[in-house]
Formats: C-alpha cells, structure tokens, sequence
C-alpha cells in the first residue's frame, strides 16, 4: 500500500481543543485589561496627586507646577531599569514586538513579558507618558497565548493562533472591539485568513468583550450625538481628508524612526534613552497638560465638538512632539491613542477648512475627527479594515462608516504609495525580517495534481531484471536522464520507486529483479490532491517525485508529479500576471536580459 498524503480538514478536533483555550484566554485578558487600568490609575494618582487610589485619572489637573517636568523623568528611568534588568522586550508599543516573535521564533514570547510589559506601560503612561494602553494591552495577551501554547503539546501555528487570540482579546477588553480586534489581528498577527484561526481568534475577542461588558458595561467608548445621512458632497470631502491624513501619517512614521535613529546615536547606554525622551513628555505637560496620559477624554471632546479649532491645533501639534519623542526613545506604551489624537485633530482642521471653502457640502467636522483619527491609524500601521470597524465600534455609529471606509481606503492607499513600510513593521524590516504585505489564495492550493502532472510516465515492470532495465533506458537517453522510475506490475499497478542511482549501483546484479531494490513503501499522491498536499507530502519524506494514483483504482498508476511540474504551476501564474500587468511583463523582460 503507498504512503498517500491524508486528506485535510478545514476544522478538526484540534481546532475545537483550540478554542477552548482561545476563550479562557479571553477571560484571562479581559481580566488583565482591568488590573492595566487600574494600575495606570494608581500610577497616576500616586505620581501627580499622592493619594493611594485604582480609580482611572488625568494627570492635567496636577498642582505640582514645574516639578511636573520630573515625574515622566521617573517613570522613563523605571522603565529603563525594567528594561535593562527584565527584558529589553518591553521596549516599545507592543505589536511589532509581537510580529517579530510569530514571524521569527515560532511565536515563542518568554513568560516574564506577561507582568513585565504591563507593569512597564502603567508606570510610562501613570507618569504621564503620552501613550495608550491598547499597545501593551495587546502585547500582554499575546504574551499569555503564546505562554499558554508553549505549555502545550501544539505547533507553531496553533501557538500562533493562540497569541493572536490573547492580542485580540486584550483589545476587545479595553475598547469593546470584538470584530475590530479580529481584523486587527488578521491584518498584523496571524498573516492568514484560515477557519482553524479565525475561530479561536473570534470566540476569544467576543468572550473579552463580554467580559468587558460584565463590569463596565455596553456603551460606547466614545459616545457620539447621533450622526445624520452624509450628502455626497460631503462623502467626497471625507475622502479627500483620509488621503491627506494619509500623508501625514507616512510623515508621521518617518519622523518618529528619525527620532529613534538620533536615541541610536546618543553616546549612553540605552537604558537612559526613555528618561532623556520623558523630558520632552514633561516640558509639553507644562505647555499643554491634557497631552499627558491616555488623552482618552481629548478623543471624546473632539468627536463631539467641544474644542475650539485652535485648541485642537495646539492639543495635536504638543501631543505629537511629545509622543514621537518618547516613542522613539524606545519606552514602553502604545499607539492607538496617540493616533487617534493627532489624526482627530488633523481630521477637524481640515473638516473645518471644508466647511469654510465648501459651505454648501454640509461637511459634519464630528465626522471629519472620526475619519482623520481611523484614517491616521489606517495610514500608518495598514490595518484599513480594522482602523474602519474600530471607530464604528467605539462610537456605535452606524451612518459614520460609509465616510470612514473611503477616507482609510483613500489613506492605506496613500500610505502604499508613499511610504514601503508601516510604523509597525519598519522596526523589525531593519531587522532583516521580511513581512508580508498582502495575503492571497496558495496558488498550489488552486491546483490539483491533475492539472500540472505528467501524463507520459516512464515506467519498470516490476518482474524485469536489472540488466533488461538498464538496456531499456541505455536506448531511450531522454528517459535514462529521469532520476526516478516507478515500478508497477503486469495490471500497471504501483508497487514502489527505483532511482537512477540504484540502477547503476555496482551491486545491484544484473539478474536481479527489479522489485528486489525497493526499498520502502512506495511514497505517492492521488491525481485530485491538491499540489499544496503533494508539495507538503515531497517535504516530508525529503522526495524529488511522486507517483501519481487514481481513487477510482488506488494503485493505478496514472502520472508522475516533479519539481519541474511544480515549477511549471508557478511559471504559468507569472504569465497570467504579465499578461494582467504590462509593467511587470518590461521588468521581467529587463530583469531577463541582465
């Protein structure tokens, strides 16, 4: 009997044991989403008001005066400390920590990043580091899946399943986000759009959200008046914001890699790097305090209009100064929520020049906020589908996602075009990590063996000698070159796979049947496996050719599969693309003639 590859299933009992895990995971992270936020709060109200209390504050209304300027100076040198001392992983926002560990370790992320990340972001963020606790949040629940899946009997990819899964779930529990957190983590964590991913990842984010709902509640994040039916003047107008806030995010990603290349030149060791960049964080608490902390009650003023336009101004410029500086400066927070202000308010400036230049367009600035802060986001990280369903989500309006789905296409669009990488992947690209850019089908999953199989199969009767094999191929140099030859019996049945080498060994005498030198079970595919099975099956048993059967009569031999077959599938799908992109066929061509 051959080895055939056994068929797969889309979802087995692996992916149920999965997501059952997957949804403790979730109860898990919704409860440490709730111990981060409390811990911010402590932080804070210890650090700017010195009172013993869990409760969520702003750090704006301290009465510290120019001493101010030294609590982010603290908080810095803490998480310096943790860094040096724990793991330099908690460094930075989260995610493209996380990224590098599904792309580059088997998703394998140490366990002390479970306390460490999150008590670092509570005591960077407490001390008024300009920062959200979605990126730490995120990075502490991929940090417990991936624990939970190395304490388990599991694959990489189920392990990768599981950190996706905590990631969402930590996001869910903070914004109750379930299917933005999905996307979110589809679009920068999973790399792929499988059931026996998307299940576990799912069931997790909607059992945070429930959790989320359980203690907090089920309103809005950031509750919003209700929204009217958007003119179609006003809809174009949303677009062209999304493209250029689109422009300011590339600019925003450039300036803060700049920033972290000038903390790279600085002639002191790295642990000092997140104090030096608190002291930009406390000299714009002095000039502008609400840029301290979360800002999560900036993202609600503006999304209900309660600023001026020069407030608004003033808030996004000192917010962006002091979150690129410290950001760069490689300490421990998030980025969501900086985002989400610098681009609201870029988005109600631009909103508010619409309505000047264009009275008649009837341009809501509410909705412009909303648009620039998900179109910043969109821009800046390429996450288009999670930045659209994100502000729907937090704001729960329905009327605002035909205006958000055009101004983040139109600013992932701009992003593409501008900038090669994201704020998410540049870090690990210099790395010399490659990330995918887009998911598409395998296409040796959209072929069967069928299609790209040789038909015309140089076969061995089994019952020939070596001497009346070796004078067959001596006359047919063509086939003599093949390096491998099925052997089937009198009804062409398989019966296994001689080699060329085996047929010119010495030792193989010249009145031996050919059936004597097999020497393992016959290794072969049926005709309608896709060549994504068959490839997988070669891999595994280290094969440069498999026999190809037919169901109908399971050891007939009906064709042969070879690497050069396989390369033929990939050969034609080049052509296809050629022919769809004129472009590619001239560099093709060029690349051709170097």
């Amino acid at each position: 009997m051959a080895d055939i590859p056994a068929q797969s299933l889309v979802v087995d009992r692996r992916v149920v044991m999965i997501t059952m895990w997957a949804m403790v995971l979730g109860l898990v992270a919704a409860l440490i989403a709730q111990l981060l936020k409390h811990l911010i709060g402590f932080t804070t109200n210890l650090a700017y008001y010195g009172r013993i209390s869990g409760e969520f504050s702003s750090p704006a209304n301290h009465t510290l005066g120019f001493a101010a300027v030294l609590v982010p100076v603290i908080g810095g040198l803490i998480v310096g400390l943790m860094a040096r001392f724990g793991s330099s992983a908690i460094r930075g926002h989260g995610i493209p920590e996380a990224m590098e560990q599904v792309l580059t370790n088997q998703s394998r992320i140490p366990l002390r990043i479970t306390w460490l990340k999150p008590l670092s972001a509570a005591v960077a963020i407490g001390t008024g580091g300009p920062f959200g606790a979605e990126g730490p949040i995120i990075a502490t629940g991929g940090a417990l899946g991936s624990t939970l899946g190395q304490c388990m009997r599991i694959n990489a990819t189920e392990r990768k399943t599981l950190l996706a899964a905590g990631a969402a779930a930590g996001m869910s529990a903070t914004f109750g986000s379930p299917v933005a957190a999905v996307l979110l983590a589809i679009e920068l964590l999973l790399f792929e759009f499988r059931p026996r991913s998307i299940i576990p990842v799912a069931l997790a984010s909607a059992t945070a959200a429930c959790m989320r709902i359980a203690i907090e509640g089920g309103g809005a994040v950031f509750p919003m008046p209700t929204l009217a039916p958007q003119t179609g003047a006003a809809l174009v107008a949303y677009v062209v914001i999304g493209a250029l806030i689109g422009i300011a995010s590339v600019g925003t990603t450039k300036i803060v890699y700049y920033i972290e290349d000038l903390f790279d030149h600085l002639p002191v060791h790295w642990l000092w790097w997140p104090a030096i960049g608190a002291v930009a964080v406390g000299v714009c608490g002095l000039i502008e305090p609400r840029t301290l902390g979360v800002g999560y009650d900036l993202i609600t003023d503006m999304l209900n209009a309660k600023l001026t336009i020069s407030m608004i101004l003033m808030l996004a410029v000192v917010k962006f100064i002091s979150w690129a500086i410290a950001l760069g400066s490689g300490t421990s927070g998030g980025t969501l929520a900086p985002l989400f202000i610098i681009g609201g308010g870029l988005g109600s400036l631009l909103g508010y020049v619409g309505t000047q230049v264009f009275p008649h367009a009837a341009i809501d600035i509410r909705i412009a906020a909303l648009v620039g802060m998900a179109a910043m986001f969109a821009g800046a990280s390429r996450a288009v589908l999670a930045s659209v369903v994100f502000a729907f989500e937090i704001t729960l309006q329905p009327l605002s996602l035909l205006p958000l789905l055009g101004g983040c296409t139109a600013a992932y669009l701009v992003s593409f075009l501008l900038m090669r990488q994201s704020i998410m992947t540049e870090k690990i690209v210099r790395r010399g990590i490659l990330v995918p850019n887009e998911y598409h089908a395998d296409p040796l999953g959209q072929l069967s063996v069928a299609q790209v199989a040789s038909q015309n199969v140089v076969s061995l009767n089994g019952d020939s000698t070596v001497r009346e094999a070796r004078t067959s191929l001596a006359s047919n140099l063509s086939a003599f070159q093949h390096q491998g030859f099925p052997l089937v019996n009198g009804n062409g049945h398989l019966i296994g796979v001689v080699t060329r080498r085996m047929l010119l060994d010495p030792a193989a005498s010249d009145d031996m049947p050919l059936s004597d030198l097999i020497q393992r079970t016959p290794v072969a595919v049926y005709e309608d496996c896709s060549l994504r099975e068959a490839v997988d099956h070669m891999v595994n048993h280290d094969l440069g050719r498999l026999p190809v059967l037919t169901r109908t009569s399971p050891a007939k031999l009906v064709g042969i599969l070879t690497r050069s077959d396989i390369l033929s599938a990939y050969r034609h799908r080049i052509k296809d693309l050629e022919r769809a992109d004129p472009i590619l066929k001239l560099k093709f061509l060029a690349k051709k003639g170097e």
